[in-house]
């Protein structure tokens, strides 16, 4: 049988966590950002975990 091939895409946009959780960056970030406050801008920065109900398939597509 093949092995399991990773989606590249998923894997462009996911990373598991030491604890085995996953990480997503934040969304909103890349244009149109004169009308949003510096503080919410501070606040794309900082990388999200991703929903317990997204996680499953996430983690299937990195072939975990």
């Amino acid at each position: 049988m093949p092995k399991m091939k990773t989606h590249r895409g998923a894997a462009k946009r996911f990373r598991f966590t030491k604890s085995g959780k996953l990480k997503r960056r934040s969304a909103f970030k890349s244009h149109i950002l004169e009308k949003k406050s510096p503080k919410r801008k501070r606040s794309f920065r900082k990388d999200k975990d991703v929903s317990p109900a997204d996680s499953r398939g996430a983690a299937r597509m990195l072939g975990k």
